[in-house]
């Protein structure tokens, strides 16, 4: 795990009383609803980013750690899980989605790398006082401007390369 020594992300799953599988937690069943009506993987309602940030905020002050949790270190942890998380998938070629020929213990570590990367994202963020869910408000906005639904259906073309 990259930057080790200056705070280990993946401590923070200790706080979380969500399980360690990739299946959520359903309290009302609206996780399990959703993914049987779109075939989309819902996410868990808990933690919330604001939760996961207070909770890594008191990981680092406990362990005087904010001396080295400055933003370009944080970048550089955060671009060295990035390069953790994308060597579980070198060399598999295509993976499916779902990870259907994937192990337990190798869901569980991509799950643990993928948590690393939020954690530090969403550290970064918090340090560069950016509010990280209204900056994705504000990006999906923009997205919907640039890639209207009925012009750009079914391409992967740069919004550059859309003739009005």
């Amino acid at each position: 795990m990259a930057m080790q020594q200056n705070g280990s992300a993946s401590d923070i799953h200790k706080h979380n009383d969500r399980s360690a599988s990739n299946h959520p937690v359903t309290t009302n069943g609206n996780e399990e609803d959703e993914h049987q009506q779109t075939g989309r993987f819902p996410f868990s309602a808990e933690p919330t980013l604001e939760d996961i940030r207070r909770m890594q905020a008191e990981f680092t002050d406990e362990r005087n750690w904010n001396q080295f949790h400055q933003p370009r270190n944080l970048l550089l942890a955060l671009v060295g899980e990035v390069g953790e998380v994308s060597e579980l998938f070198q060399w598999r070629g295509e993976v499916a989605e779902g990870l259907p020929d994937w192990t337990e213990p190798e869901r569980e570590h991509l799950a643990q790398e993928l948590s690393d990367v939020l954690i530090y994202l969403v550290e970064l963020a918090e340090k560069c006082n950016v509010d990280l869910p209204q900056a994705v408000l504000r990006k999906m906005a923009l997205n919907r401007l640039k890639y209207p639904a009925n012009k750009v259906h079914g391409s992967a073309k740069k919004y550059t390369e859309y003739k009005d």
